[in-house]
């Protein structure tokens, strides 16, 4: 076996170690549990105000909670009734989610959107999602029926045309197996590799699906899903947010965009009940 071969064969280990850096408030015990912070609460009722159940779709490496802890308190406090899911789990390999083929990942998307307007009572959910949890959906709403379901899509982060990380990407060519190696072990990360034959499919014949509202909200430091450009729809019903337009000193990067920016989590408010939208800027951090 090649030297770069026997490399190659613990790349999910790898990533995964280095995933545990990004999301060190990861525990042994609650990534199928609800929180104690009000979401995941099949009793909640959508109000007058807030009709719609909010599904929360975590990114690659997340989980329900733990790519959640600073939105799905933000929302709920905001009087929605809010909902998060695990999707995309490898035998073996826990709390780590967002790694199985993407297509299989949007059949769990709808079993669990299905579940939440059978609870709720909702006849339509809105879907915010991070990274790979902002594009996923999109599979969803374009081959398994989700447009009849989904009234709107909030995209932060989103990977809609695959990312190159920086160029990397590109080298992959120049070692033979190298390809099907990731796809093999890692399904999930392969398929967001710009060109996958997963990304041909979905963006093929169009970005969006009718009768659903699409946002895109991107920062231009985005490390991960490059160039960051490739985040953003194009369409009808489709609104596309660079952070740093809304605040140039907002210097958040792929994770701190999903978990902890106040300003996005504003605009995906916004997004949510655009009737009642008020404008986004440095001070929406205190909002």
């Amino acid at each position: 076996m090649l030297p770069w071969k026997r490399l190659l064969r613990p790349l999910t280990a790898l990533l995964l170690t280095a995933a545990v850096a990004v999301f060190p408030a990861a525990t042994s015990a609650h990534a199928a549990d609800a929180p104690s912070s009000g979401w995941n609460n099949y009793s909640c009722k959508p109000s007058a105000a807030h009709p719609r159940p909010v599904v929360l779709v975590h990114g690659t490496f997340g989980n329900s909670v733990d790519n959640w802890l600073g939105l799905a308190p933000y929302l709920t406090k905001r009087g929605y009734c809010v909902f998060s899911l695990d999707y995309g789990q490898l035998p073996g390999v826990p709390f780590f989610n967002g790694l199985g083929p993407i297509d299989k990942s949007a059949e769990q998307l709808d079993a669990f959107v299905d579940k939440v307007l059978a609870a709720t009572g909702a006849a339509e959910a809105d879907l915010v999602g991070h990274s790979q949890g902002g594009m996923m959906p999109r599979y969803y709403l374009k081959f398994l029926g989700g447009a009849a379901e989904v009234n709107a899509l909030v995209g932060i982060a989103p990977d809609n045309h695959g990312t190159n990380l920086s160029g990397l990407t590109n080298l992959l060519p120049y070692f033979p197996g190298a390809e099907d190696l990731l796809s093999t072990a890692t399904p999930g990360l392969a398929d967001q590799i710009v060109g996958s034959a997963f990304l041909t499919k979905l963006n093929e014949g169009g970005d969006t699906v009718p009768g659903v509202r699409y946002t895109v909200i991107a920062t231009k430091y985005d490390q991960v899903v490059t160039p960051y450009r490739s985040q953003f729809l194009d369409g009808a019903n489709v609104r596309n947010v660079l952070l740093q337009d809304l605040c140039p000193v907002d210097l958040s990067e792929h994770v701190a965009i999903g978990l902890i920016d106040r300003i996005a989590f504003h605009e995906v408010a916004n997004a949510l009940d655009p009737a009642r939208a008020t404008p986004t800027s440095c001070a929406s951090v205190f909002s």
